[in-house]
């Protein structure tokens, strides 16, 4: 059995400055696996899903496809197909992560929607409860695009909502509510809470709009998804 979660994110790694050590799930996103695990996707973020950043997107010449993409889209055909098999094996890699978090003298922090905006509290992991029910002293945290997620009950779940090309409503809605919204920025405006620096969000605390630097295919992005600082400052 393939592990399903991982440490191989240069981002997530920065956590351990922290005393945190971040796992995460990566599957393949949109409908890239026939199955759509990403319900409130944009056109801006479809285009510059970072499941392509890194290794993900190293190919060889003339092949549109690696292992690692292989391999999200085994996870994603799992989770739909054999959803018992994919929890068990779930249990097993959190139940892994807590031994060697304690080994390493860290704290497990779990990101299951690294190339998704799955409702993972919607789905049973054993014994009728979902993953953060069962596992109630692991932190887990998301960003996710869909509003009205019922989680607040769940106290080790952190989730920050996402800026897209023409989700403006559900942000001025999620702000409202009370999360911290990411937006994905050509240049971080000067005075915005910056979320480059690690990917631990639980521990931002209030702060509202919550800056990220445009990053691979979204350097190029012209559908409103990346937020052009010069255009901000001329409206």
């Amino acid at each position: 059995m393939f592990k399903l979660l991982s440490t191989a994110n240069p981002k997530i790694q920065k956590g351990t400055a922290k005393g945190y050590l971040s796992f995460i799930l990566h599957l393949a996103p949109a409908r890239l696996s026939g199955k759509e695990v990403c319900p409130k996707r944009t056109a801006g973020c479809t285009a510059a899903c970072l499941n392509t950043a890194g290794r993900g997107g190293m190919f060889k010449k003339g092949e549109s496809t690696n292992v690692i993409q292989q391999a999200r889209v085994r996870k994603t055909k799992m989770f739909f197909d054999q959803r018992d098999e994919f929890m068990a094996a779930l249990v097993a890699d959190i139940n892994k992560a807590v031994k060697m978090s304690a080994k390493l003298g860290l704290t497990p922090a779990i990101r299951l929607n690294g190339t998704s905006d799955l409702s993972w509290e919607k789905y049973e992991a054993a014994h009728g409860k979902n993953i953060f029910e069962l596992f109630d002293y692991v932190q887990f945290y998301d960003y996710t695009k869909v509003l009205g997620r019922k989680v607040k009950h769940l106290k080790n779940y952190h989730l920050t909502f996402s800026a897209a090309d023409g989700n403006d409503a559900d942000v001025a809605e999620a702000l409202l509510q009370g999360m911290n919204v990411t937006v994905v920025y050509d240049k971080i405006p000067e005075g915005t809470y910056s979320a480059d620096e690690d990917d631990l969000r639980f521990l931002d605390g209030q702060v509202g709009i919550i800056g990220l630097k445009a990053k691979g295919r979204a350097k190029k992005d012209t559908t409103g998804f990346v937020k052009r600082t010069i255009m901000m400052a001329v409206a």
